[in-house]
């Protein structure tokens, strides 16, 4: 959204966006259409929401539009090569990362998982490799000891949108050189699995709590834990690092300070299964957690 607003507002004629179909959601589950589709609908545009590009109908309809250029962001569906290859200055992509670490599906939460200290946001032209095209633009910034993944993106996209647009103004101008990926420091960012997202206190403090911040909001790391009702899935959305030792995943104090492998990590934000997210004070009002409480155990 912040990328099509600002394409907009440089002046750049839109000749069509693409996004997903809309969703059945809500009481009666009455069909809405993505953020993207409704505000190009407030814009005026014509949407197109197709279940593949990969049919000669598809690969047609964009032909007939005639761009000069595609922009694709967070789109989420492979374009075939002759989509690629339509328009006359090819498909230019904003990827949250800094290429070529963390190509693929989840870059953002991959380098805050991976305890990253900088990322950035690329503008790369599309290939039909994964995130393999030569960059034109880059530009880094440094990651918040404590941000979330939810943070990072809403900073990359608005600094996104802003390169975005500067790289297409170049591009007009014939002034956007693309600059072929170093051959090293390849890494690929996986989309986040389930069994993943399940935190396991044996590991360091640091890197738990990097697993917790780099899974919130979305999907949100979770533990299995009994409190009292039988074993139920709790996620954690926001931690800190604290001083403490102790057997893993057992209770500190009567604060939620819970040991790990390495040093404590003091949860601050939680979510019950079907319940809303709330400040670890709130959560200890609907449970009785005293110290030395085991909160996880490894799996046997």
């Amino acid at each position: 959204m912040p990328t099509l607003a600002e394409i907009v507002g440089q002046g750049h004629e839109v000749v069509a966006v693409y996004t997903r179909a809309p969703a059945r959601r809500g009481r009666g589950l009455a069909e809405q259409p993505s953020p993207v589709h409704a505000m190009a609908d407030r814009f005026g545009f014509p949407v197109f929401t197709p279940a593949t590009l990969r049919d000669a109908e598809a690969a047609e309809t964009f032909r007939s539009l005639s761009a000069d250029v595609a922009v694709v962001v967070a789109y989420g569906m492979i374009l075939p090569q002759d989509i690629l290859d339509a328009p006359e200055l090819g498909a230019i992509n904003l990827h949250a990362s800094l290429l070529p670490r963390w190509r693929g599906a989840a870059p953002i939460q991959r380098a805050i998982m991976a305890g990253d200290t900088e990322t950035g946001v690329a503008v790369m032209k599309m290939e039909a490799g994964l995130d393999t095209g030569p960059v034109g633009m880059l530009e880094c910034v440094a990651i918040g000891a404590d941000e979330t993944s939810g943070e990072l993106h809403d900073r990359l996209s608005r600094l996104g949108a802003d390169l975005l647009a500067r790289a297409l103004a170049a591009l007009s101008r014939g002034a956007l050189a693309f600059t072929p990926q170093a051959a090293e420091g390849v890494t690929y960012a996986s989309k986040i699995t389930n069994e993943e997202a399940q935190v396991d206190f044996s590991w360091p403090a640091q890197q738990v709590h990097n697993h917790v911040r780099g899974l919130s909001p979305f999907p949100g790391a979770f533990v299995l834990t009994d409190l009292g009702k039988g074993e139920e899935r709790v996620k954690i959305l926001r931690t800190a690092r604290v001083d403490g030792n102790g057997e893993p995943g057992t209770l500190l104090d009567d604060q939620l300070t819970v040991a790990c492998g390495e040093g404590a990590v003091r949860l601050l934000q939680l979510q019950r299964a079907g319940k809303a997210a709330v400040t670890a004070a709130d959560f200890l009002n609907g449970v009785r957690l005293e110290k030395g409480v085991r909160l996880w155990k490894p799996a046997e």
